[in-house]
């Protein structure tokens, strides 16, 4: 019997002064942890800390699609309206399709605790047989993000083909259309 493969994960962390060591890198921890609640299938991380330059990120998104084969792919920083916060503009640059919903439902959570949440602009797009989601760069925000998204997402995976994600119910419920 063959072993399950651990989905591959991308989590990429978008700050100039966290990839230049000023500070350390919380976000994208929070991004793993909070993965780790949630999921009980065999998951691997794909872990890339980068600086907020458009042309970067769109080459470590394109990486871990095209050659690390992620499923999904989990970014954080660079969604704000400061002239270096590229981040969505990477991600648009690089997907087939958008996925407006994710950004639509992130800053509606978002704003039932800050008034500057529709400052942010979160999205998400399709590559290939991947997804990747923006998500802000606040561990307390990645959090409440990610509840609100993450139901759709092993779903949509499973519509692109791609690994079966097991969830731990207790702590989120994905949403799969009961079969008939």
């Amino acid at each position: 019997m063959k072993a399950e493969q651990p989905a591959r994960i991308g989590v990429v962390t978008v700050s100039d002064r966290a990839s230049a060591g000023v500070y350390d890198d919380i976000s994208g921890r929070a991004i793993e942890s909070t993965l780790d609640d949630y999921l009980t299938s065999p998951w691997q991380a794909f872990y890339r800390l980068i600086p907020d330059e458009k042309e970067v990120i769109e080459a470590t998104l394109r990486e871990l699609v095209d050659d690390e084969n992620c499923c999904l792919v989990v970014t954080t920083g660079g969604t704000g309206p400061a002239e270096r916060d590229v981040t969505p503009e990477a991600t648009e640059a690089v997907c087939d399709r958008m996925m407006p919903g994710f950004g639509e439902l992130m800053r509606a959570e978002s704003l039932k605790y800050v008034p500057t949440a529709i400052l942010s602009r979160q999205t998400a797009g399709l590559r290939g047989s991947s997804l990747i989601v923006n998500l802000p760069g606040k561990p307390k925000a990645i959090r409440q993000c990610l509840d609100a998204v993450f139901p759709a997402i092993p779903y949509c995976i499973d519509l692109m083909n791609g690994p079966y994600l097991e969830c731990d119910e207790s702590v989120i419920q994905p949403f799969r259309p009961k079969k008939s």
